[in-house]
């Protein structure tokens, strides 16, 4: 990594009336940051000279009441340039990562200091205490004062019955309005997305939290977000559902106890000027704090099938449909046919509270077998309680079944006492050589990087929703990649194979259908971030389409590049991504139908083999009509894509 020094000079300086003011540029100089220092530590952030957020306050109330910026004093400013990149062992979007930025360090006379760091896509700061002995944080200031009334994508959040606002497993559908129409007594989950106007939005969320808890936002009735911030649990109870969990009866008066000399989460505003520059921005992931897996080649991304969503209910098949070893042997026939590299065991294989406690139709012994013989890997579902209380001796029976992928569901929470389980966890299966995955999880905020077997998350309204719901429309669909995608991976277990129009869409449970095309569903696997996609739809329909299934399994999961081609969120996107030689490039729209125009003059010279699977003629009445079709392309040809309402698109080409 090359380090670039400026002498301190070069930073723009001036004193008045006590105040200090200091300013940051981006490497491109379209991103400055100004710092005001007075009775209080202000922040202000330019794109292009046009203010985005205006004196935004950034505090911590410590355990005895002390506010740690107030009346601070500096006495040292470094400022230092980054140009370097980052190998990405499982890469989300890229292999390699740019990672370019300028960073102004402020230490205080106080015992902390203050990280600002400039990206050519974004800002993020961190405060860095320099206490001897641990420390109690009551509470967190992160402000975000807009410069203008603009409007904001919100997720907000409901209050459980029985328990606190801060249990919520993050699938609240977004809300688009005005920043002061939010009161004070509302509250959201982060990424938030602000329409800055003229084409610049900025996101706001965070990075590489750990041993503290993670952010929420409030309203204040004017066009600024603040931070909120759950309690530490003083107290807990266990509830009685059919998936039990931790939830809390009691939180103390402070955020967090941790160390003393220590590093803080990164606050995050990533900014762009147009849409499609969203959804391939990894600020987050080059915020985290690296790899703590020394050797990650044991890691193994790729794709797998989930029975839960459909309920097991299979046909044309000889046997009973259900929790039984004959099932996932079809499962596992199915995978290996397909090209995927595993199956999930979903909840039931175990009882959810002890899982030693087999289900009496499963034989898992005969089951690893099976499995090995046929190449396919088996993954395991588990409840978070039961998985915290029996970890250790759990991960030694799954290393026995050739289990190297687990889920972990029901977690619900983001305080400190969760975040440091999904250390805990996290860590034990990286000893194990075992990868995981959190349901009921919060944003991922860069923790893959950090432990590369975690390998995804949930925290995202995905498929599943349509079996209760009518939540998940094609417009949800084309909010996410620019929203909750941003902070990381996603498990939304596309490829539902029953798809439904709006005028027939019906949610029914065992006969699970989504809304817009089948086109719309396999354009998932290309357009949204999973190392570990799940392919949610009923294999017995998937085996009466041998074609489309070849094509769906042939999709990778990881990618050597992306590239947004073009995009407006909430209603279309369109992506490419390279794997070796290969090119995917998935388009998806809203319930608005569209024909749209790309040049593919960012392919590399050369002949390729072009196989495309397209809406058909009857998709906007008959959802799940599509064509696949075949032809040679090359470089700088002017692709047309099509899209029924509520559509898709997918284009795989091979170079000849």
């Amino acid at each position: 990594m090359k380090h670039f020094i400026y002498c301190l000079l070069i930073l723009i300086s001036t004193i008045v009336n006590g105040q200090t003011t200091r300013q940051l540029k981006s490497p491109n100089d379209r991103i400055r940051v100004v710092l005001e220092i007075g009775k209080s530590v202000q922040y202000s952030v330019y794109f292009d000279n046009r203010p985005i957020l205006l004196s935004s306050t950034l505090d911590m109330v410590l355990g005895n009441g002390r506010l740690l910026g107030k009346s601070p004093i500096p006495r040292n400013f470094s400022l230092i340039s980054v140009h370097d990149s980052i190998l990405s062992p499982v890469p989300e979007k890229r292999k390699v990562i740019k990672n370019e930025y300028t960073q102004m360090t402020v230490i205080f006379k106080q015992p902390f200091r203050l990280e600002f760091r400039a990206y050519n896509d974004g800002v993020a700061y961190r405060l860095l205490t320099q206490f001897r002995d641990s420390i109690f944080v009551k509470n967190e200031s992160a402000q975000f004062n807009f410069a203008e009334n603009y409007s904001v994508w919100y997720p907000e959040m409901e209050k459980r019955p029985d328990m606190d606002i801060f249990h919520t497993s993050y699938e609240e559908p977004y809300q688009f309005k005005k920043l002061d129409s939010i009161s004070q007594d509302k509250m959201c989950f982060t990424p938030v997305l602000v329409d800055c106007e003229n084409g610049i939005k900025a996101l706001i969320t965070e990075s590489d939290i750990e041993d503290y808890p993670g952010m929420f936002l409030k309203g204040t009735g004017r066009s600024t977000l603040e931070s909120v911030f759950a309690g530490y649990p003083a107290a807990e109870s266990i509830n009685g559902g059919e998936y039990p969990q931790a939830y809390v009866t009691q939180r103390a008066d402070y955020i967090a106890h941790t160390a003393g000399k220590r590093h803080f989460p990164w606050r995050v505003i990533a900014l762009s000027t147009s849409d499609k520059e969203i959804p391939s921005n990894d600020i987050i992931y080059r915020l985290a704090s690296p790899s703590r897996i020394a050797d990650p080649s044991w890691i193994h991304p790729g794709k797998g099938t989930d029975e839960w969503i459909i309920g097991i209910n299979l046909f044309n098949v000889p046997f009973v449909a259900g929790i039984n070893t004959a099932t996932y042997k079809y499962y596992i026939d199915f995978a290996n046919k397909f090209g995927f590299d595993r199956i999930m065991m979903d909840a039931g294989w175990s009882d959810y509270k002890d899982l030693f406690k087999i289900n009496p139709n499963l034989n898992m012994n005969e089951l690893s077998a099976y499995a090995r013989s046929q190449g396919i890997k088996i993954s395991m579902w588990t409840l978070a309680l039961t998985l915290n209380r029996q970890l250790d001796s759990a991960l030694d029976q799954f290393n026995k079944w050739g289990v190297d992928f687990i889920m972990t569901d029901f977690i619900d929470r983001d305080d400190q006492k969760t975040v440091n389980f999904y250390y805990r966890i996290a860590e034990a299966c990286a000893r194990h050589k075992i990868m995981i995955m959190y349901h009921g999880a919060y944003k991922p905020s860069g923790f893959g990087r950090t432990y590369p077997n975690a390998i995804t998350r949930e925290s995202v309204m995905g498929s599943e929703y349509n079996i209760w719901s009518d939540k998940v429309t094609p417009r949800h669909d084309l909010l996410l990649p620019f929203i909750r995608m941003v902070s990381g991976p996603m498990d939304y277990e596309p490829g539902i194979l029953d798809n439904a129009s709006k005028s027939t869409f019906r949610p029914i449970p065992e006969k699970v259908m989504s809304m817009g095309t089948r086109c719309h569903q396999l354009a998932m696997f290309v357009v949204y971030d999973n190392p570990m996609q799940i392919f949610s739809g009923n294999p017995s329909q998937g085996l009466l389409e041998p074609e489309f299934m070849q094509l769906l399994g042939s999709i990778p999961s990881v990618w050597d590049e992306t590239v947004i081609l073009d995009g407006k969120v909430g209603e279309y996107i369109i992506t490419a991504r390279k794997k070796g030689n290969d090119w995917f490039i998935g388009a998806m729209t809203d319930w608005t139908g569209r024909e749209l125009s790309i040049s593919m003059d960012f392919l590399e010279d050369g002949n390729y083999e072009a196989e495309f699977c397209e809406d058909g003629v009857n998709a906007n009445r008959y959802a799940s009509d599509y064509l696949l079709s075949k032809k040679d392309m090359h470089k700088g040809e002017i692709l047309k894509i099509k899209m029924a309402d509520g559509g898709g698109f997918l284009l795989r080409l091979r170079k000849k």
